[in-house]
């Protein structure tokens, strides 16, 4: 039986974060490009990345979050049962992102300022607009040795390391505080309510039954409806049999 993690966010901090998560993971694959169209998907992906940071001020959120995260180590050190060395290892970490942060004023500011990046980004704007006739410099990029684009893509991601590792630290930790809990969803729906803390709803659900869940909602109270991805004759979406999922409070 196949199954899938669906993650809603309920609040925009989060869900910022599991945006950005995407990309990152998006921009990673680059590292082993080789052909033209993978380095093309990958310019595309890093302008939208910088679009969204350049809206937000991500910064100070990762910044409060790492330390939270040092704030909590340091209370879970008290426990008798804590593997000290682990606890360690994670606090010093915790320690080199948040000075690294402190030292990057401004995210993604040198990858803005890169004459080529910002020779180019405009035209990724337009649908098609990467050709070599629009981008005669893309293009040149394009036809360089192979492991001076992947040297350079490393470079350009370097910046984006400490607010990368932060919200992976960030996310995990989300995630580990919700556990798996078995739910039936009479004719496909579920209404519950979050606690003060919850910032994420995680539903975990079989891949095979022909329907996937959707969630409304907010910080207080949400539902989940399971939809069908291909509708009845009649052109019904909603599930009216039983659901069996497990759900996570985060």
């Amino acid at each position: 039986m196949s199954q899938a993690i669906y993650e809603f966010p309920l609040n925009e901090k989060v869900r910022t974060y599991l945006r950005l998560e995407q990309l990152f993971m998006q921009l990673e694959q680059a590292k082993q490009a080789t052909e033209d169209w993978q380095y093309i998907n990958f310019l595309d992906c890093l302008f939208t990345l910088l679009d969204l940071l350049e809206r937000i001020d991500l910064r100070n959120d990762v910044l409060k979050d790492i330390e939270l995260h040092e704030k909590n180590l340091v209370i879970w050190s008290q426990h008798p049962n804590i593997d000290n060395d682990a606890l360690q290892a994670a606090l010093q970490k915790i320690l080199r992102l948040r000075e690294a942060l402190k030292g990057n004023k401004k995210i993604g500011s040198e990858l803005k300022e890169d004459k080529f990046l910002s020779s180019i980004r405009q035209r990724f704007s337009i649908p098609g607009g990467t050709c070599s006739f629009d981008l005669p410099n893309l293009y040149y990029w394009l036809k360089q040795p192979l492991n001076f684009k992947q040297q350079t893509v490393c470079t350009w991601l370097q910046e984006l390391v400490p607010v990368q590792q932060a919200m992976e630290m960030t996310l995990s930790f989300l995630r580990e505080r919700g556990r798996f809990t078995s739910i039936t969803a009479e004719k496909g729906f579920h209404q519950g309510i979050a606690e003060d803390k919850n910032e994420l709803i995680r539903v975990l659900s079989d891949t095979d039954g022909g329907y996937y869940p959707m969630l409304s909602g907010n910080k207080y109270r949400y539902a989940i409806r399971f939809t069908l991805f291909t509708p009845t004759v009649e052109g019904s979406t909603g599930v009216e049999s039983t659901v069996q999922f497990k759900l996570a409070s985060c």
